[in-house]
Parts: C-alpha cells; sequence; structure tokens
C-alpha cells in the first residue's frame, strides 16, 4: 500500500512537472528576434496624410472588450516589460518605425493599424485593429525596409489555441491578461498605472470589468481549442477569414451547432486597385464595398448582438446594434481609392534589366495576359476590372478555401428572420434561387450577407446617413451582391513582386517557384522573415531562430496548381514548361508592370 502511495505522488508530481512546463512555454512564447531596420523607405504610393488616416483610422473593432489604456498598461508574464513595447510587438511581425514615438493619432505608440475608439455614450478606449492591420506589408534587404502599403502582412494575429512552440499575438495576449488579473503584484502595477489618482474609487470596477473581458478571451480559446476548430496552423501572413467570421458570427452569437473547422487559412491580399473589381474576395463572393468591410469588422472583433437580455431575438429596428463605424470604414475606403501600386525601387533593390524585361513581356502576352488581364469598362463613375474566375479544377490550387465557402451550411432559424422581409433588402444572390432560402441551411456568403444588410441598416441609422449618402456609403450604389463559386480569381498583377509569398493560401514563396512545375517547388519551407529575394521575388526561406515551418501537404497548405509545365493542359497545368531563362524573363517584367519603368521599356 505504502508503495502504491508513493508512485501515486510520484506520478502526481510528474504531472505537475508536466503542467507548469506547458504553462510556462504557453505563456512564453518562442518569438523571433527582431532588428530595427537602418530606415524604413516609402514608396511614392499616396501621401503622408493618407497613410496616417489608412493606418490609424478606427472601425470599430473590440478586441473582446479589451480597452486601450489596459493594452497598454499590460506587462509579460514573468516580467514587467510592457506587452505593448514597439520592440515587443515587432517580434510577432507587427510594423514599427525604428525609434518611433507617440502621435496624437498614436498614443500609445503601437504598431501600424493598432487604433482606439470609443463607442457614443462611453467613456471607455477600445483597442481597435484596423485593415492596415493586416494589409500592409515590409520587405527588409540590406538592412533597408520597404513599405508596401496596402500589401501582405507577415504577422501572426489570430489564434489563441494554445501550443508549446507559441508565436502567436492572441496565445501571448490571453497569457499577459491571465498573469495580470491573478498575479496580485501585477494587477496592482496594472491598476496604478490605468487609474491614476482614481485607484481608490475605482479599483474593483476596473477588476470587474477586465474580468469579463478576460473570460471572454479564455472562453474562445478554450472553445477553439477543444472542439479543434482551426487543425491547420495559420502562422504568419494568413487567417482563416470566412471561417473564423462565421464560428464568431454563427457559432459563439447563435449556436454551437453552427461551428465548423476551418482548415482554410488564405493570405491576406493586397489593396491597391481593389476599388476597381467588379468582385473581391479570394473566391470572388462579395460585392459591395460597405458590406465587405463591415463583414471584415465583426471577424476582427466588432461587438453583433442578436439577441435581447432575455435570450428572444432581435427584431424590426431593433435589429443588430454593433460597434461598427461606418463613416470610418467609408473614409478608409475612400482613403484607398489613392493608392497606387508599389514601383519596383531601382535604389534599394538593384536596376532592372530593360532588355531582358522586355522580352519577359512577350512572354507575358503569350502565356499570362489571358487570365490576369481583365476586360474593363466604365460603369457609372468608375472604371471596372471584369476578373477572370477560374474554377478550382482548372487552376488547380488547394481546394479547401473556395470548397468550405460554397459547401459549409448553418442553422439561423433561431434569428427568426422572415423571407418576405429578406427579399425586400438591398442583398442580391447570384444566381438568383427559385426555391426559397431554407434558413436552416444558410451558406457563409449569404448568411453574412443578410447579417451585413441589418447591421448596415442600423449602423447607417444610427450614423444619422440620408437616402442622398446611402449610394456613397455603399460603395457606387452597389447592392450587397453574393456568389457562391468553387473558383479562386486571377487579380491584376501591378506590384505583384511586392506581395508574396503567392497563391491563396501563400504555399509558393516566389514568383520564380510559381512558375515552375510543381515538383520544384519547395515541399516545405520556413517564414516569418521580411528578408527579401530581389532576385527571385520573394521572402527568404531559410531557416532561422523561432521560424514558422510551412508544410504544404497539410490540407489547405497545398501547393499544386498554376503549373507551367510540359504535358496535357488542365488540372491544375494551365501552360508549357517555361525554360528557366524565361522565367527570369518575366520576373524582371513583372517587376515594372503597371509601375512608370514600364513605358521605359524598349
Amino acid at each position: 500500500m505504502r508503495l502504491f502511495y508513493r508512485l501515486l505522488v510520484l506520478i502526481v508530481m510528474l504531472l505537475g512537472v508536466c503542467l507548469a512546463v506547458i504553462l510556462y512555454y504557453v505563456a512564453n512564447p518562442k518569438l523571433p528576434t527582431w532588428t530595427p531596420a537602418q530606415q524604413v523607405h516609402y514608396l511614392e504610393q499616396w501621401s503622408a496624410t493618407d497613410r496616417q488616416t489608412y493606418y490609424f483610422t478606427p472601425q470599430g473593432t473590440q478586441v473582446k472588450g479589451l480597452r486601450y489604456d489596459w493594452f497598454n498598461a499590460l506587462e509579460l508574464p514573468f516580467s514587467q516589460q510592457r506587452f505593448a513595447a514597439p520592440e515587443y510587438l515587432a517580434r510577432f511581425g507587427f510594423l514599427v518605425d525604428p525609434g518611433q514615438k507617440a502621435t496624437s493619432n498614436n498614443p500609445g505608440n503601437l504598431p501600424v493599424g493598432f487604433a482606439r475608439h470609443q463607442n457614443p455614450g462611453s467613456p471607455d478606449q477600445f483597442l481597435d485593429i484596423t485593415c492596415a492591420a493586416c494589409h500592409t506589408g515590409e520587405l527588409r534587404f540590406n538592412g533597408q525596409a520597404i513599405r508596401i502599403d496596402g500589401g501582405s502582412a507577415q504577422h501572426v494575429l489570430p489564434s489563441s489555441v494554445p501550443t508549446l512552440r507559441g508565436g502567436s499575438f492572441g496565445q501571448a495576449l490571453v497569457a499577459s491578461l491571465t498573469s495580470t488579473y491573478y498575479n496580485p503584484w501585477k494587477f496592482e502595477r496594472f491598476a496604478r498605472n490605468v487609474l491614476g489618482q482614481d485607484y481608490d474609487t475605482r479599483h474593483q470596477q476596473l477588476r470587474k470589468d477586465f474580468k469579463t473581458s478576460l473570460d471572454t478571451f479564455l472562453k474562445v480559446a478554450w472553445n477553439d481549442t477543444h472542439r479543434g476548430l482551426y487543425p491547420t496552423e495559420e502562422g504568419p501572413g494568413r487567417t482563416d477569414a470566412f471561417g473564423r467570421i462565421a464560428n464568431a458570427s454563427f457559432g459563439d452569437a447563435i449556436s454551437p451547432a453552427n461551428y465548423r473547422v476551418a482548415n482554410a487559412p488564405v493570405d491576406y491580399p493586397q489593396l491597391w486597385d481593389m476599388w476597381t473589381f467588379d468582385w473581391v474576395q479570394w473566391n470572388g463572393s462579395a460585392q459591395q464595398p460597405m458590406a465587405r468591410n463591415i463583414g471584415e469588422a465583426l471577424g476582427v472583433g466588432a461587438t453583433l448582438n442578436f439577441f435581447d437580455s432575455n435570450g428572444q431575438p432581435l427584431k424590426g429596428d431593433s435589429r443588430y446594434p454593433s460597434s461598427v463605424r461606418v463613416r470610418d470604414l467609408h473614409q478608409i475606403e475612400e482613403t484607398l481609392q489613392r493608392l497606387k501600386p508599389p514601383a519596383w525601387p531601382e535604389d534599394l533593390l538593384g536596376a532592372i534589366d530593360k532588355p531582358l524585361a522586355a522580352k519577359g513581356r512577350a512572354l507575358f502576352a503569350e502565356n499570362c495576359a489571358a487570365c490576369h488581364v481583365p476586360r474593363v469598362t466604365q460603369e457609372g463613375e468608375r472604371w471596372v476590372q471584369h476578373l477572370h474566375m477560374l474554377p478550382v479544377d482548372v487552376i488547380g490550387t488547394d481546394p479547401t478555401a473556395a470548397n468550405n465557402i460554397a459547401s459549409h451550411r448553418f442553422d439561423l432559424t433561431a434569428l427568426q428572420w422572415d423571407p418576405a422581409e429578406l427579399a425586400q433588402m438591398d442583398v442580391k444572390l447570384h444566381p438568383e434561387p427559385e426555391e426559397p432560402l431554407d434558413l436552416s441551411q444558410l451558406s457563409v456568403a449569404k448568411g453574412l450577407a443578410y447579417v451585413t444588410a441589418f447591421v448596415e441598416n442600423r449602423a447607417y441609422r444610427e450614423a444619422k446617413v440620408t437616402a442622398a449618402e446611402k449610394p456613397q456609403l455603399d460603395g457606387f450604389g452597389l447592392p450587397i451582391g453574393v456568389r457562391e463559386k468553387v473558383a479562386y480569381k486571377a487579380r491584376p498583377l501591378a506590384g505583384v513582386w511586392a506581395t508574396a509569398p503567392f497563391l491563396h493560401n501563400g504555399s509558393v514563396p516566389s514568383i520564380y517557384q510559381l512558375l515552375s512545375p510543381q515538383d520544384e517547388r519547395a515541399t516545405t519551407f520556413y517564414k516569418g522573415t521580411f528578408d527579401y529575394d530581389p532576385r527571385h521575388l520573394g521572402y527568404r526561406t531559410e531557416a532561422f531562430t523561432n521560424a514558422f515551418l510551412f508544410d504544404t501537404r497539410m490540407t489547405g497548405n497545398h501547393n499544386s496548381g498554376h503549373e507551367f509545365r510540359a504535358g496535357e493542359r488542365g488540372n491544375g497545368v494551365i501552360g508549357r514548361l517555361l525554360q528557366p531563362e524565361e522565367r527570369w524573363a518575366l520576373l524582371e517584367y513583372l517587376k515594372v508592370l503597371g509601375g512608370p519603368m514600364e513605358a521605359q521599356l524598349p
């Protein structure tokens, strides 16, 4: 009996040690080191004023109730270092300038895309992570940084699912919040920092409000973990946007039965010229700019209530209160219309070989233009680019994202929508359904279209948007159009040199590999660096400390398709084999495509 007791004690002690090790690594993520660039170079994409408007205009996200001053006062779990210190947040891949200082529109001295807002009638300022956080890129070469406004971010933002490796901003933030609440010395320092002279009168209320926000974070982390909702790790520069929005809007907010496995992370697409596209999103499923932006804000954390305090579905004009800021979203959208594609900086990345680029221009016309040069028409006040949509069985790239968006179904009957009312809303389904909508089997695209329509109507009323203003805020008077194609769009390629990695899921690290047969592409490669390879046009892929290993053999990560190789066309083979010298010529041309140097080619 004594031996059994000792064995039991030993087992408990070993389990305790294992748990302590796990907790340590969860709370102390393995992050890459960060070295500030010698200088950040801004290309002539727009004005400095437009850049600041884009970087720090709030859109109404609330990051689970986290206040702006709380975020700035948080400490790391095992030290008194500020969590929000620029040099620490930069290790997650967020963008900061060397030696940056606080400004009036960035008083917390935070990275690009970290803004703040107040809701009407509330004194609290909430942390507001905007579209600029995910759609601003940076390249490093020879110690210099080149900012790509509207480009693809390479941060590790969304996941709060704990792993021993860590590396995710979400996981690290939850660890700091938890340690702050449960460590009395940390909370004392935190409270005095946040409250100042109001410490005595507001200390208890702060602790209560903080716990409410922390509980929300922990609930999401537990839910995502034990349900296994995100089995394909997103890593730097990716998120399963539709999957996360659907799980938040239909699972968290309506019913756990609506949770779906989201195993199709996609890259953050570049934003220049997007306002001219007839349809947006990787699968070409969305049309109206305002609805698209509201959906993005909801996905990042804007509040949304479907039910009243008694759990009854909201109806009529009570639908649906949110924290979305439609006038700010419109300002961001209008600002982005002035954003130009980045032009290749010869002084930083090397001179263009113009004769070689001219050869590449002919090869582009032969091999690429049919898909990547869309038809253009004038529609009202804008020129519209009609993008080619390529079915997955033609383009051959990983089908998981397109399949999930087209096939996942959600039960929204709890919202008690009236089909007759839905038919009168500013939502246009393509093609128009022949049968009444089945609200128990609604796709993510259709479900979000009607949710955003309700949210938009309520937000417009609260922002006092007039009937005359509405078409402009909607975006060119467009309806909330919805399509569900099992396909991916082929976008124009101006500035494509600055948008690594490639394909919708970021599974190909460079354009040179993208122009090569699949068996010449890397099966695994390392991500998380900004170091640029100006020869192959992509980020460098060598191993480095705490790099993220991207494995193209996992579901959602496949690097198949878009192949130029010998053999029969189809099933992902879209063109003939390109010889290495032809690939180099194409790369040289893609450096100047759509930019001022293209006109200088012989």
